[in-house]
């Protein structure tokens, strides 16, 4: 596909764009999908789509990477961290809850690992108390609740594409929502302003190209090319395979590792399905475990240092985000990992550290 998209001469936005957002969109189960060239840029258009003024309250998660948390400060919003579920660590909707106030516009959570947050739960909470929910589905990509995939729900979703991802496009993002009131104007806030992209306005007027365009407000360069959407068409006819490798992959971990001492497994409800673009594991000595591992030739990583840890924030009294933290360690997870490799960090692990 990338080869035709060369040959073709077009190699910014234009019809292979267009191609991958309907497919993408037909995929997650959303009426509208729009491209991005990041997920922090797609996260960005989320958060800007709400028109929250300067000063408003977000409530988001500190257990993220901190692209979640910088977007609501690019919008002048501030930043409010709830506590998470210790045996997820996703958001926890008591937590939230109590962090409500008349200052709130929206609350933003973050399907950590691809496993699925409670999304019944929050947006009742949401139709309560009137505040839209932003969904941060960049390790989600094929997950799903109770039979309907992440994307398919309620306002407004960010997914990231870049090449550590379930689906990648080498860099890029794709905001989903439903209902048609935001497509036209996130479309030109990811075009610098521009009410019409210039393949739209190919073929158009008596010069065969109309540079007659609007601007009503700033906008970014956030857009994909079709460069990148090519890859993420082919990357999307993949992507339902390479996510029951990664399902096999967790369920090989989670047999055999159920009763390691000093491990605990996070847990995994029968009504979702987790994109698995983590396996997390919590570990009483998480840095020992790191160490043995690394000693044996195996990766493993943190994900993440909460962000209300860094000296631009102000570290909050979080205790479930303080323990989980302190003990998730992150084993290799990829769709090209074999089961003798599985069984070899496995064997690592079972041996202690």
């Amino acid at each position: 596909m990338v080869a035709e998209v060369l040959r073709s001469g077009w190699l910014g936005m234009g019809p292979k764009v267009s191609e991958f957002e309907h497919a993408f969109a037909d995929y997650v189960g959303a009426s509208h999908c729009l491209s991005a060239n990041s997920g922090t840029a797609a996260l960005h258009l989320a958060v800007r789509i709400l028109d929250l003024p300067p000063g408003t309250e977000v409530i988001t998660t500190p257990v993220t990477f901190i692209s979640t948390n910088h977007v609501i400060l690019y919008e002048r919003l501030v930043p409010i961290f709830a506590d998470v579920e210790p045996d997820t660590g996703n958001l926890d909707v008591e937590s939230v809850r109590s962090k409500i106030t008349e200052k709130t516009g929206a609350i933003m959570i973050m399907h950590y690992g691809g496993y699925p947050c409670e999304l019944d739960e929050f947006y009742a909470l949401s139709r309560e108390h009137g505040i839209p929910i932003i969904e941060d589905c960049a390790h989600a990509c094929g997950s799903s609740y109770k039979g309907h995939r992440i994307g398919s729900h309620d306002t407004i979703q960010a997914y990231s594409f870049d090449p550590t991802k379930n689906l990648t496009t080498g860099s890029g993002g794709a905001v989903t929502f439903s209902g048609d009131a935001y497509e036209p104007r996130l479309r030109a806030l990811r075009y610098m302003g521009v009410d019409k992209d210039s393949f739209s306005r190919m073929n158009q007027g008596e010069t065969g190209y109309s540079w007659e365009y609007a601007v009503n407000e700033i906008g970014f360069r956030y857009h994909m090319n079709d460069i990148a959407a090519a890859l993420g068409l082919a990357q999307l006819k993949r992507l339902a395979a390479d996510n029951q490798r990664r399902a096999g992959i967790a369920d090989l971990y989670s047999a055999a590792l159920a009763n390691v001492p000093g491990l605990t497994l996070l847990r995994r409800d029968k009504d979702r399905v987790s994109a698995n673009f983590l396996y997390a594991v919590l570990a009483d000595d998480r840095d020992g475990l790191i160490r043995k591992l690394s000693e044996n030739g195996v990766g493993a990583a943190v994900h993440f240092k909460r962000c209300d840890a860094y000296p631009m924030y102000e570290l909050q009294n979080l205790p479930n985000v303080e323990l989980f933290c302190s003990q998730v360690v992150s084993l290799p997870m990829h769709p090209c990992l074999s089961d003798k490799e599985v069984a070899y960090v496995v064997r690592l692990i079972s041996e202690g550290w």
